[in-house]
């Protein structure tokens, strides 16, 4: 559909109102001027657009700003400031008076009774979810589900299918890189790791905010129960009709001028005791049946939120199980690599008792080479009775030093 302006929320501001808020963003562009923060400025508080998805499953493109929205929605500003695209805000579902405030991933809107007011971009879940959702209610008229519930249980659907789909890609792509570095550890091999271990990282926190939030919902009735819109919608209009008749009622009743009887004739008092009276016994019987009302009310929806519940959380136990496959993997190259060094150890203690018998040899044979007569070499086989001698000595002091080593355990038997 073509982009139109909400000329419905428009021409619901006064002149003067719309006048007013005019010169006081001319007077803050005049005073922002030079400083840097007129631009922010702007694209805080200025039109954005919008998508409206009516209960009939029609939309339109919209542009509307902030103080309308919170008008229309009766929202505080920190709960818009949840939507804003120019910050990252963890995935948070509130329910207030007149909406649902819903920031889940890159699905942000604002459910109502009559209407999902869902913020417009270029990002595929925005347009799936419009697309899906225009589909519903055109097609499951039939749907038992109050409005706000099927938008929400639709936003939820899609959110865990996102990360449950991004879940498995990772799981697909990890475990051979996994597996690879377990055989054969190499610079590049680690790098992939560490880079997927990061992903694995962030994942499992949006996971993890998503269940909590819908753990939460669960856990507090009031929550609930401040997301049933449409109940609420009906409720309100029908103690405005009551109040309405009423009021025409002892209207009419005092319109009379026909002459009451005395045994039907009260005074201020009597009157004032019997709306007491009553008030108190219909504050009695609320108080016994608002439980009652309040779990009947919300049992639809803490049914839809039990069962994404149940698959975020088989989402979130698929990411602590590919995070402890992930520590194994890190253990067991540490034990590889520690036994690599265990073996480097050894063989460097191997080298260094070869070097202590060479240097017994070396001795020997310093020793000899010296200006000094002796009668060893008037013997025709004294010097190789000599390198005989010296290399049965250091053949026999190397193999004392292994016995000694695997005495002792240094060495592997």
């Amino acid at each position: 559909m073509d982009e139109t302006q909400d000329h419905y929320y428009s021409s619901s501001l006064p002149i003067s109102l719309s006048h007013d808020v005019g010169e006081r963003s001319y007077s803050n562009a005049q005073i922002n001027r030079g400083t840097g923060i007129s631009g922010l400025k702007k694209r805080g508080h200025g039109s954005r657009s919008w998508i409206k998805i009516g209960r009939d499953g029609n939309f339109q493109t919209v542009r509307l700003d902030k103080a309308t929205i919170m008008r229309h929605c009766s929202l505080p500003s920190r709960d818009l400031r949840l939507l804003d695209p120019m910050f990252i805000y963890p995935s948070a579902i509130l329910g207030r008076e007149k909406a649902i405030v819903v920031n889940l991933e890159q699905i942000r809107c604002i459910i109502t009774a009559d209407e999902v007011i869902l913020m417009n971009s270029l990002d595929g879940s925005v347009g799936q979810y419009r697309s899906e959702l225009c589909n519903r209610l055109e097609n499951e008229k039939a749907d038992d589900l109050p409005f706000e519930f099927r938008a929400l249980e639709l936003a939820l659907e899609l959110t865990c299918t996102s990360l449950d789909a991004q879940v498995n890609e990772l799981e697909m792509e990890i475990y051979p890189v996994l597996d690879e570095l377990a055989t054969s550890i190499s610079t590049l091999n680690l790098e992939r790791v560490r880079r997927f271990k990061g992903h694995l990282l962030a994942l499992t926190q949006r996971v993890q905010k998503v269940r909590d939030e819908i753990e939460h919902l669960m856990d507090d009735d009031g929550d609930m129960a401040e997301m049933c819109l449409t109940e609420k919608k009906r409720r309100s209009d029908t103690y405005t009709v009551n109040d309405y008749f009423q009021t025409n009622a002892s209207g009419r009743v005092i319109s009379k001028s026909a002459p009451a009887s005395p045994e039907r004739t009260f005074s201020g008092v009597q009157m004032l005791q019997r709306a007491f009276s009553s008030i108190g016994n219909s504050s009695k019987h609320g108080s016994s049946m608002s439980s009652a009302d309040n779990a009947e009310r919300i049992e639809p929806l803490e049914m839809l939120l039990e069962a994404y519940f149940i698959v975020i959380d088989n989402t979130l136990n698929t990411l602590l199980s590919l995070k402890e496959y992930i520590d194994d993997t890190e253990d067991f190259i540490n034990i590889k690599l520690g036994n690599i060094q265990n073996q480097l150890i050894q063989f460097e203690l191997l080298l260094t008792a070869a070097t202590l018998v060479a240097a017994v040899f070396a001795a020997v044979a310093g020793v000899f080479g010296m200006n000094f007569e002796t009668t060893v070499f008037d013997y025709p086989s004294g010097f190789n009775l000599v390198l005989v001698i010296t290399g049965i000595v250091c053949i026999a002091l190397y193999f004392a030093f292994l016995f000694y080593f695997r005495y002792k355990k240094v060495l592997a038997a």
